[in-house]
C-alpha cells in the first residue's frame, strides 16, 4: 500500500504544476493512452505547414492479454513555436485524448514492446524488444494495419535478429553512422547486427508481402523462411543482466553498456570481443540507461537505482577499471529509468524516473552558480511535473530540439492506460539571459502602457 502522505504530495504538486502550465509551457498536449506504454519514438517528418508540422510517432501498447500486444504508428502535429493559444494550453484534461495524436497504423506484436529504436539509416525501419532472446525489425510501410481483437496472430517481422541465448528485453540501441543494431539481455552478453545488405533485399521485396498467418508467419517471434539474421559479434564482460547500450554517435565500431553489476563498459568491435574500458562500481546500485553525447563524444551518462545521474568522460576511463565520474547529479527521489542528450545543445540532457519527474539539465551552469546558495541541484533548470507516476521513457525530437514526448505509467490517477505528453518549455527558460531582456525590452512601452 502506498504511503498516504506520499500520495498527497503528488497530487499537490501535480495541481501546483497544472497552475503553472501556461507560464511555463509554449506548447503541451495531454493524452491518455488506453494501454500503457513502455516506448515513445519520433519518426520522421511527414509534412511541414505554417503553423505546424506532422511527424510520425512511434508507440507501444502493453495489454492485459484480452486483445494482444502492439506497435503502434501515430501522426502528430507539432505547433509551431508561439503559435498555441494560451486557452489551449491551459485547458487540457487529463482523461481525454489529444486532437494532436491521431493513430495511422497498428501491428500486432509478438508479446509486449518494451522497447522501440528507429533506423536513421531508413525511415521506415524499427526495431523491437520484446520477453524473448530475439530483436525483432519491422517496415512499418510494408506492414499491413491489424485489428488487435482476441485470437488474432501476431503480425510477420521482416526480419529477426538472434544470438542472445535468454531473454533481451530492454537494452536495445541503433547507430547513426550505419544500419547496425545492439541489444544487450540476462545472457550478460551485448550483441551486435549488421542490416546493412538485408534493407536493401526488403526494399526489393516490397511487393511480395506475405499476409499474416500464411506460411513463414511469426509464431513467438520465430519465422522458417530466410529472415533471420546472425550476429556479426558477441561481447562479454558484464556479470549480470545487461540494461542498456549506446553507439559512439560518429562510430559504428565503438560502443557502451551498462548492467545491473553496476558496470559501465566502453567497446571497440575492432579490438575484439573484450571490454576497452569498465568502470566496476559505476553507481552504487543497478544501473537502467546510458546515453553518449552527439555533440561531445567524450561524454557518456548513466542512471541508476540509485537515483543520480553520473557523466563519464571516456577519455578517463581505462581498461583496468579506474574511472570517476565528472559530475553526478542529484535531483530525482527515485531510481532514474532513462537519460537522453539534447540532440543539439551539448551540454543539455534529460533524465526521468520513478518519481514521475522528468529535469531537464545543463552541465554547463554547474559550478556557476555564484555564491548564492539555492534550493535546486547545481545544474538543473527545468522539471516536467506533468505525470503523476513514474515516467518510463522519453525522447527529444531531432526535428524540433526542444520538443520532447514522455509516457508514464499513471493509469490509475487518470482512468486510462497511462499518459502520453508533448511538450515544449517556453523559450525564454532556456535562452540567453541577454537575449530575452533584449527581446523583452522592445514591448517595454507597450507593457508600461498596459500597466498605467
Amino acid at each position: 500500500m502506498k504511503d498516504r502522505a506520499a500520495e498527497h504530495s503528488v497530487e499537490e504538486r501535480y495541481t501546483q504544476w497544472k497552475s503553472l502550465v501556461p507560464v511555463l509551457y509554449d506548447w503541451l498536449a495531454n493524452h491518455n493512452l488506453v494501454w500503457p506504454s513502455l516506448s515513445c519514438r519520433w519518426g520522421p517528418k511527414v509534412e511541414q505547414a505554417t503553423y505546424k508540422n506532422r511527424q510520425r510517432l512511434y508507440l507501444s501498447e502493453q495489454t492485459d492479454g484480452t486483445v494482444p500486444n502492439t506497435l503502434v504508428i501515430a501522426n502528430v502535429e507539432i505547433v509551431k513555436t508561439r503559435v498555441a493559444a494560451a486557452e489551449h494550453i491551459a485547458q487540457f484534461n487529463e482523461e481525454s485524448r489529444s486532437p494532436f495524436v491521431k493513430k495511422s497504423k497498428t501491428i500486432i506484436h509478438p508479446g509486449e514492446v518494451n522497447r522501440i529504436r528507429e533506423l536513421l539509416q531508413n525511415n521506415n525501419i524499427v526495431a523491437t524488444h520484446t520477453d524473448s532472446p530475439d530483436v525483432l525489425i519491422w517496415d512499418v510501410e510494408r506492414q499491413p494495419t491489424r485489428q488487435p481483437v482476441l485470437g488474432a496472430t501476431a503480425s510477420r517481422p521482416d526480419l529477426i535478429l538472434t544470438g542472445h541465448r535468454d531473454n533481451a528485453e530492454f537494452a536495445l540501441a541503433t547507430c547513426p553512422m550505419e544500419p547496425f543494431v545492439l541489444s544487450g539481455g540476462k545472457d550478460k552478453s551485448v550483441v551486435l547486427w549488421s542490416i546493412h545488405d538485408h534493407i536493401s533485399s526488403l526494399a526489393a521485396d516490397q511487393g511480395a508481402q506475405k499476409s499474416p498467418g500464411s506460411k513463414g508467419s511469426a509464431v513467438n517471434g520465430k519465422t522458417a523462411d530466410d529472415s533471420v539474421v546472425q550476429p556479426r559479434g558477441i561481447f562479454q564482460g558484464h556479470e549480470d543482466t545487461v540494461e542498456d547500450v549506446q553507439f559512439n554517435p560518429s562510430s559504428a565500431q565503438e560502443f557502451c553498456s551498462v548492467g545491473d553489476d553496476s558496470c559501465l563498459i566502453l567497446w571497440d568491435a575492432r579490438s575484439g570481443s573484450s571490454p576497452i574500458a569498465k568502470v566496476e562500481k559505476a553507481h552504487n546500485a543497478d544501473l537502467h540507461c546510458v546515453d553518449w553525447n552527439p555533440n561531445d563524444l567524450n561524454l557518456i551518462l548513466t542512471g541508476s537505482a540509485d537515483n543520480t545521474i553520473r557523466m563519464y568522460d571516456r577519455r578517463s576511463l581505462a581498461s583496468g577499471g579506474v574511472g570517476s565520474p565528472i559530475h553526478i547529479f542529484e535531483g530525482h527521489t527515485a531510481a532514474v529509468l532513462c537519460v537522453q542528450w539534447s540532440p543539439d545543445k551539448a551540454y543539455v540532457f534529460g533524465s526521468a524516473a520513478e518519481d514521475g519527474m522528468l529535469n531537464i539539465w545543463d552541465h554547463g551552469k554547474v559550478g556557476n552558480a555564484g555564491t548564492e546558495k539555492s534550493d535546486y541541484p547545481p545544474g538543473l533548470f527545468f522539471r516536467h511535473a506533468g505525470h503523476r507516476d513514474k515516467v518510463v521513457d522519453f525522447h527529444w525530437n531531432a526535428a524540433d530540439p526542444w520538443t520532447i514526448v514522455s509516457v508514464s505509467e499513471d493509469g490509475e490517477k487518470t482512468g486510462g492506460g497511462g499518459t502520453l505528453q508533448i511538450w515544449r518549455m517556453i523559450d525564454l527558460i532556456y535562452r540567453p539571459e541577454e537575449e530575452v531582456i533584449a527581446e523583452l525590452d522592445r514591448f517595454k512601452s507597450h507593457l508600461l502602457s498596459c500597466s498605467s
